[in-house]
């Protein structure tokens, strides 16, 4: 008995031993057996033929949008010439040199680009283009002698003077010159101006005041305008008179005087426009600057004859008032020889002949953005205007009937042999230009 009870203590515990052991080598298999990873069900047909249905994709990230181009506005009309078509962002000044050779025009896109006269009625348009570097020119102004322009940088908010130099195999550089214009204004520019006659340049801002400076970026003078406001400002085409209106129904005109030697004296008031009953919008000088025309909030426009004695306190004449449309912003052409205004409202032009004060032509959505400038070329031809990236030129055909209408009353009146034949001449020249343009007998 004795025997049998050692034997039975000394098995339990070797049989537990022995079962720990199985356990923990198990567990150890267990934890060595490589794990099953799922995996993606591939599309099997399934029994009844059909194909597994596609897993759902995870949506890919929206690829970046194309950046699309502005549309380009389209204008179309029997007297449009040309569409100027090289700037890649808005125009906002144009102008054309004394010489006829050239039209200047600035645009956002920060360049200055020259364009041929000579080359307007062809296919071809050739330009010159003149980087403005990290800036853009909100106004540009061709020097007299066309050698040289002038332009308004918007962000350094001064003037910067570009030489033209003409090299021997007939192309140009563009050389800005050293230091510009000190800032002198403190409300934004609207319009800048060259002289004629070279001796000084005008600025004008939106307050109330117009800087007269010399050629070199001295301060000669400052104006006043005491109109509140200043809406337009230039330099008559003559360069004696610098003119501004603005909130008051009026036009004020000074004359810039300088001695005999060229030293600059003063600058006098010449005379005033009255007759509007609102705000005047715009005003222009015809080129030899004995008439103007003016456009008002009042919805008229009006023709002068500023050919007076001013130092004797004589006012201009009125001569003839018109209707018009007038939508903010609104600019008024005078033709060179003073026998055509255009009018620009919104995107639209309109022209009337100054003898009857009549419309002769309306061009309806010339730009796609309110028009920002309107000019006539030197020789009075082409109606010239900017509101988008497109430059239009328009054919004057109210010009050339004015030449025919005002000669032939001329003819009726002379009996001078050497008269009648150069007047002859003059209404056969409109007739034949009137022909070519709409191409038929007019």
């Amino acid at each position: 008995m004795e025997v049998v009870a050692g034997l039975g203590g000394s098995v339990l515990p070797g049989a537990l031993i022995v079962l720990m052991l199985v356990l923990l080598l198990a567990v150890a298999l267990h934890r060595s057996a490589p794990r099953e990873t799922p995996t993606v069900p591939q599309d099997e047909p399934r029994a009844n033929g059909h194909a597994r249905p596609e897993e759902p994709r995870k949506a890919k990230p929206a690829a970046r949008a194309r950046r699309e181009k502005p549309h380009q506005h389209s204008f179309a009309h029997r007297l449009l010439v040309a569409a100027l078509k090289g700037h890649s962002s808005p125009v906002t000044c144009l102008d054309f040199s004394s010489n006829g050779k050239y039209l200047a025009s600035c645009s956002e896109d920060r360049t200055v680009r020259l364009w041929s006269i000579r080359d307007l009625a062809g296919r071809e348009h050739r330009c010159l283009r003149v980087n403005m570097g990290l800036d853009h020119a909100e106004l540009v102004r061709l020097s007299p002698d066309s050698r040289a322009f002038i332009v308004w940088l918007a962000n350094a908010e001064t003037i910067r003077v570009y030489k033209m130099t003409k090299k021997d195999d007939g192309s140009f550089t563009f050389t800005a010159t050293s230091g510009d214009f000190p800032k002198k204004h403190k409300a934004p520019v609207i319009n800048i101006g060259i002289a004629e006659t070279g001796k000084f340049i005008m600025t004008a801002s939106s307050d109330t005041t117009i800087l007269i400076w010399s050629p070199k970026g001295e301060v000669l003078a400052s104006i006043n305008t005491n109109q509140m406001n200043n809406a337009y400002a230039t330099v008559s085409p003559c360069g004696r008179f610098v003119a501004s209106c603005g909130f008051t129904p009026d036009v004020k005109v000074w004359v810039v005087c300088f001695s005999k030697n060229g030293d600059f004296r003063e600058v006098t008031r010449a005379f005033e426009l009255k007759g509007h009953t609102a705000g005047v919008q715009s005003f222009s000088f015809s080129n030899d600057s004995r008439r103007m025309a003016t456009v008002s909030k009042d919805g008229t426009w009006k023709f002068w004859d500023t050919d007076v004695e001013y130092k004797k306190q004589q006012d201009p004449h009125l001569l003839l008032t018109g209707q018009c449309a007038v939508l903010e912003p609104c600019r008024i052409a005078l033709s060179p020889d003073g026998r055509t205004v255009a009018v620009a409202s919104g995107t639209d032009i309109v022209v009337y002949n100054t003898r009857r004060g009549e419309e002769e032509e309306r061009f309806l959505g010339v730009h796609s953005h309110c028009i920002t400038d309107l000019a006539f070329d030197t020789t009075g031809r082409y109606v010239v205007s900017c509101g988008d990236r497109a430059i239009c030129v328009l054919h004057n055909t109210a010009g050339h009937r004015a030449v025919v209408e005002e000669m032939e009353a001329m003819l009726k009146k002379t009996g001078n042999k050497a008269t009648r034949e150069r007047l002859e001449q003059q209404i056969s020249s409109a007739r034949k230009a009137l022909a070519a343009i709409y191409g038929k007998k007019h």
